[in-house]
């Protein structure tokens, strides 16, 4: 049985219980990084939060996945195994989802435990997500390519998230003003952690102050397109006249213009 198993973004109390009792319950650890998950381990039984007891550790991630799998024997599976990435929800941009399709294709047991994420709680911090968003991972690095990959995103005028690099923050705000300045946005950094950040407002306004700003750690952004009004065309008198269309509908629609009664310009369209 092998089970992926959500971990802190920062803060070690946002371990689940499940979590702990599924780690008890492991003898196998596969790890996107084998360092990152001997030191949460460490950290939760100096806590007292996890009992002492020795795993076998493997790495598993995106560089060495293919290999693993095409290597590894069905028997091994047959172990009580976790799957653990570095921070947060293994699949939601970290590695785990070719493992998932390597059980689906050949009926290994697996199970997904729920817990935190960068995504759902930047997405809930916002306030600018009422329903339905869009999660596009970390965008490429080539500026051209990620000026169509947000065009693209905001022709859809559904809020979107991403992750981004204090590297390319920056760069990649500024590209969002220059498409378009009236974008509503809200950004966070080190989300639950003690320098834990975040940023909301126009992304004119939010640019300015982050590029005063030590801006170290990594970034959720939320980001939202003004609502477009729809602007209803109008119909002049002449273009009604003109219309071809019964006369008791036309002469609704010529009351509203001139306030005057249908029925008199009803009779006036028959007498023509």
């Amino acid at each position: 049985m092998v089970t992926f198993l959500p971990t802190p973004i920062g803060n070690l109390e946002d371990i689940t219980l499940r979590v702990l009792q599924r780690l008890k319950e492991c003898e196998v650890l596969l790890c996107e990084d084998t360092r990152i998950t001997k030191k949460l381990i460490t950290l939760l039984q100096d806590r007292g939060l996890l009992t002492k007891k020795e795993y076998i550790y493997h790495a598993l991630h995106s560089h060495n996945e293919e290999q693993f799998l095409n290597n590894v024997s069905l028997e091994f599976f047959n172990q009580e195994i976790a799957y653990l990435s570095d921070a947060g929800m293994p699949c939601i941009s970290d590695p785990g989802a070719k493992l998932i399709l390597f059980l689906q294709g050949h009926n290994i047991p697996y199970d997904v435990y729920g817990g935190i994420s960068a995504l759902t709680l930047g997405v809930a911090f916002s306030g600018i997500v009422e329903k339905e968003f869009v999660f596009l991972g970390f965008p490429p690095h080539k500026m051209q390519e990620k000026m169509e990959f947000f065009r693209k995103n905001l022709k859809n005028e559904i809020p979107f998230v991403f992750y981004e690099s204090p590297y390319r923050l920056l760069e990649t705000l500024e590209l969002l003003c220059k498409i378009d300045k009236h974008l509503q946005v809200f950004l966070a950094k080190e989300l639950t952690k003690k320098y834990q950040t975040t940023f909301f407002g126009k992304i004119t306004e939010v640019f300015e102050n982050l590029s005063k700003t030590n801006i170290k750690g990594e970034w959720v952004c939320v980001v939202k397109a003004e609502a477009k009004e729809e602007h209803k065309k109008s119909l002049s008198e002449e273009e009604i006249y003109s219309l071809d269309i019964p006369p008791k509908i036309k002469a609704k629609l010529l009351s509203k213009l001139q306030n005057r009664a249908t029925q008199e310009i009803y009779k006036e369209l028959c007498e023509k």
